[in-house]
């Protein structure tokens, strides 16, 4: 062949990729096909109606669900109307956490499709979504069709073609998607957002995040994990939790909202630990027989991306080699760098530099004192009493509830729902085509040029009562 036709057809073999759809890797064909035109409505600063009191029903009341009771019954101007679970007991454990509030619950359960029922309630203004993977998308797309704000777990979809039905699908219906990615409430988090807003670290040139945490035997607990459904999730092989690290950096480098993530790419090591537990399980239980001849994701998987702008993002991912817990949570700017982990002790909440060494800890006292966020000042202290991974997740209750009630923008919309989502499967497909890059969509259809930054000033809004007890 002359190299003039082979550089031909390898160049259309390259685009070919696109449309290829291989086994573990959830890439639909024409996945860049549905960005042309503008978005149908842009819900990227969309302020919806206020509603002075947020009706709830939860969908999954197992480990986050159960979570998630226990943050709400101190928050005042909510109502939980229903709760719904498959397993019935879960349910009523989920009930006995609001007894004595005002509200008593409807209870929903022992059918596959019993969460149908209470999203057709006409009393409910919020539908909050803690179920498996697999069905947060399918849930969150039916809720909004019959007219409900959806919250929803992470990550909000596992596919490329569902990240993109619940854009349009919130675009069409005027409906918040917001996904709970709880990490952009941590307290440095939060700071270092601030701190980038007004300009402490300059230009952002590069940042890197995580989810390196050992959760291995947790993955084989029958009792933990209904029906094995995050085991079997480890069966794709990419970066399969990406927004605990993506989300909080995203927002610090105003990805969708001013620059946008251009195209990735993505490495995974070999799998040393999850197909020989599983062999080994499968042989003394039945429960574990589907998963004898399985093979799972790398033990680590490392996902780069490139944005628009040309600056850079590192995403890792690890949950069974037996490593200390990170984020990373890495910033690193022309002026300035942040870094969260690792944890030099347990009293500290992250490190600045402004050159070869940290800042020490008079001076990094001094930062926080200048640049914490309202948020953090008015609430932190109670939020560390609730609890909820620190109190960043009793935070992120509490801002959906009030920019609901207030009828003000969200801080994380349906773009970042799913363009955070979608570095799972493109990783994926990734991974499958020995690291070649693949673009990523751009769910905001040309409107990230526009979009204002992310503004956890609290200027607006703010009066959502709280209360302990």
């Amino acid at each position: 062949m002359k190299k003039r036709d082979f550089l031909r057809l390898s160049g259309l073999g390259g685009i070919g990729l696109l449309n290829f759809n291989p086994q573990g890797a959830s890439v639909p064909q024409g996945i860049l096909s549905r960005q042309g035109g503008a978005p149908h409505f842009n819900m990227c600063g969309y302020r919806a109606p206020k509603i002075d009191t947020v009706r709830i029903g939860y969908i999954g009341l197992g480990n986050r669900g159960g979570g998630a009771m226990k943050r709400i019954i101190h928050l005042e101007n909510v109502e939980v109307k229903a709760l719904c679970d498959i397993r019935s007991e879960k349910a009523e454990e989920a009930k006995k956490v609001l007894k004595g509030q005002k509200y008593q619950p409807q209870l929903y359960s022992g059918s596959v499709d019993a969460w149908k029922k209470l999203c057709e309630r006409d009393d409910i203004d919020l539908v909050y979504i803690c179920t498996p993977w697999s069905l947060h998308a399918p849930m969150a797309l039916y809720a909004m069709e019959q007219g409900k704000h959806v919250a929803v777990e992470i990550p909000a979809a596992t596919t490329v073609e569902d990240c993109w039905r619940l854009v349009e699908t919130s675009e069409r219906t005027k409906k918040h998607c917001m996904m709970l990615e709880n990490c952009c409430y941590d307290f440095f988090e939060m700071l270092t957002l601030n701190m980038a807003r007004q300009g402490y670290f300059g230009e952002i040139v590069h940042a890197e995040g995580a989810y390196i945490h050992e959760i291995f035997e947790s993955l084989f607990d029958k009792e933990q994990r209904y029906d094995l459904w995050r085991l079997r999730e480890n069966e794709r092989n990419g970066n399969l939790y990406p927004t605990h690290g993506l989300g909080p950096v995203a927002q610090i480098m105003n990805i969708n909202r001013g620059d946008k993530m251009d195209y990735l790419v993505s490495m995974s090591s070999n799998d040393f630990m999850l197909e020989a537990e599983a062999r080994q399980l499968a042989a003394k239980d039945p429960a574990f027989a589907e998963f004898q001849n399985e093979t799972f994701r790398g033990n680590m998987n490392t996902s780069t991306i490139r944005t628009a702008k040309g600056k850079t993002i590192m995403l890792q991912h690890d949950v069974t080699s037996p490593r200390v817990y990170t984020r990373h949570h890495t910033i690193s700017g022309t002026k300035a760098a942040a870094q969260k982990y690792p944890f030099n002790g347990p009293e500290e909440l992250g490190r600045v530099s402004k050159g070869h060494q940290w800042l020490d800890k008079e001076a990094f006292a001094k930062l926080e004192k200048e640049y914490q966020p309202e948020m953090i000042t008015r609430f932190g202290e109670l939020a560390k009493k609730v609890g909820g991974h620190g109190g960043m997740d009793f935070l992120m209750d509490w801002r959906l509830i009030d920019c609901l009630r207030n009828g003000l923008a969200l801080d994380q919309d349906v773009y970042d729902a799913s363009a955070w989502s979608v570095v799972g499967p493109l990783s994926e497909y990734s991974v499958a085509h020995r690291s070649n890059s693949v673009d990523i969509p751009d769910f905001t259809r040309g409107a990230w040029k526009s979009n204002s930054p992310v503004d956890i000033s609290l200027k607006e809004g703010g009066d959502t009562g709280v209360r302990m007890g």
